[in-house]
């Protein structure tokens, strides 16, 4: 009737006629567990009632009474892992048993090595770790596959700004620390104090624009947390998201044909760079979508392609000249290119298309006021591809809901945003209107 106690397994007799004793566990009348003593003898030596070897063992087996205390030791020490056990909120105590239960180990050297191993479990479980870098890590990793590479980068970047402000500050950053304080703290940090990396030279501050993102993925990833109870909640009223309007350049249709008609029969390795480029430009793609696609994503002379960061489909008309660029200049075979190359070259293409007139851009960092003046073809990245079909489609009046099913916003305020017009553009735009409707003339009507 005893949960625990020693029993001899008279059935298991070996081939010098001994038997093992065993310390036997019930859990219950259907789960049990018999757990090796490592102590065998004839049956005649094991009193059944008593439980307890017999006096008169020879002493070729041992010593009765040294086995019979070795036999009440291992008893107790079954007890007091079933105490660990049921302590640890264990399910499986037969299973518990089965993995730790060790003759020739102490209880205490038995107990150490468990609470180690489920330290170790717990270092490794966002549910219990609660260290805020392993809950980013744990996160990023959880949007592996399901984001773009570069929405990973930004998770990591986001992670250090927030090691690079602890490693300034030399003070620990937990999920305790998220409060108005340590927002403004963090804000003035990064605007003057941090070092960007990767430079020649030492450059102090992050753009604006920069820091707001900084500050949004922090405030996703907190949510993250607090929807997944892993953490209580927090008060993010104040984490504001900073940003200013972004200078950035489009191409107009005339300065695409430049680039899509220059000669580079002397730089022959630009040419799938240059056809690259102009097929983002015709179809609003981002890179890592008009980069990757394949043959049967065009049916029909239309494109059919999944976005990588929307995870949404669209459906974009092929032109001609996207038609011959895939048909004819890649034989339906999208080459493999990568998008710092990509960037690098394109400056290079522009440059020789005569892309050059003077761009001034003017961005914030801390409170000053920073001016840069480039050529226009310096400005060029494969984001441009994208600004470009947005910005030409909306001047060419096709309806803003239409251009947002390709370039994926989400938000008209967003899209409006994306746009870049010049001022003589727009107005040159509302005179088209207006002669549209007939409207030049409106107080002699």
């Amino acid at each position: 009737m005893l949960p625990i106690k020693p029993i001899y397994k008279a059935g298991r007799t070996r081939k010098d006629g001994t038997n093992l004793i065993f310390i036997q566990y019930c859990l219950n009348s259907d789960k049990r567990i018999l757990l090796n003593t490592e102590i065998a003898l004839p049956v005649k030596y094991w009193n059944k009632k008593t439980l307890r070897i017999s006096e008169s063992l020879p002493s070729s087996y041992g010593n009765s009474t040294d086995l019979n205390n070795q036999i009440k030791n291992l008893i107790r020490k079954t007890e007091d892992l079933v105490e660990l056990g049921i302590n640890l909120k264990i399910e499986n105590l037969i299973m518990f048993l089965k993995e730790h239960f060790d003759v020739s180990t102490d209880f205490q050297s038995i107990k150490l090595k468990i609470q180690s191993a489920i330290k170790e479990t717990e270092i490794h479980d966002p549910r219990k770790n609660l260290d805020l870098y392993f809950q980013i890590d744990n996160y990023i990793l959880s949007k592996s596959g399901k984001v773009t590479p570069g929405m990973l980068r930004i998770y990591r970047n986001m992670k250090d700004h927030l090691l690079a402000f602890e490693q300034y500050r030399q003070k620990k950053i937990t999920f305790d620390s998220f409060n108005l304080d340590f927002y403004e703290s963090f804000i003035d940090y990064l605007s003057f104090n941090y070092i960007q990396r990767r430079r020649k030279e030492v450059i102090y501050g992050l753009k604006i624009n920069t820091i707001g993102k900084t500050v949004k993925q922090l405030r996703i990833f907190l949510r993250n947390r607090m929807r997944k109870k892993i953490i209580p909640q927090i008060d993010l009223t104040d984490f504001k998201i900073t940003e200013e309007a972004v200078d950035a350049i489009y191409l107009t249709w005339d300065e695409i044909s430049k680039i899509y008609k220059v000669n580079l029969s002397r730089f022959p390795h630009l040419i799938d760079y240059r056809n690259m480029f102009v097929l983002g430009c015709l179809t609003g793609l981002r890179f890592s979508d008009f980069s990757t696609i394949k043959l049967t994503d065009v049916r029909n002379g239309m494109l059919h392609k999944k976005q990588g960061k929307s995870d949404g489909w669209v459906v974009i008309p092929l032109r001609k000249e996207a038609q011959n660029l895939f048909n004819n200049e890649f034989k339906k075979q999208i080459p493999l290119l990568t998008s710092p190359e990509f960037n690098r070259h394109i400056k290079t293409i522009g440059k020789l298309a005569g892309v050059n007139d003077s761009i001034e851009f003017s961005y914030k960092k801390g409170h000053k006021d920073i001016k840069v003046t480039k050529p226009k073809y310096s400005w060029i990245t494969s984001h441009t591809c994208r600004r470009s079909f947005c910005t030409n489609e909306f001047l060419a009046g096709t309806p803003v809901e239409l251009i947002m099913k390709i370039s994926g916003h989400k938000s008209v305020k967003d899209f409006y945003k994306y746009i870049r017009i010049t001022p003589e553009e727009a107005g040159n735009k509302i005179k088209e209107l207006w002669m549209q409707r007939g409207d030049m003339e409106v107080l002699n009507k």
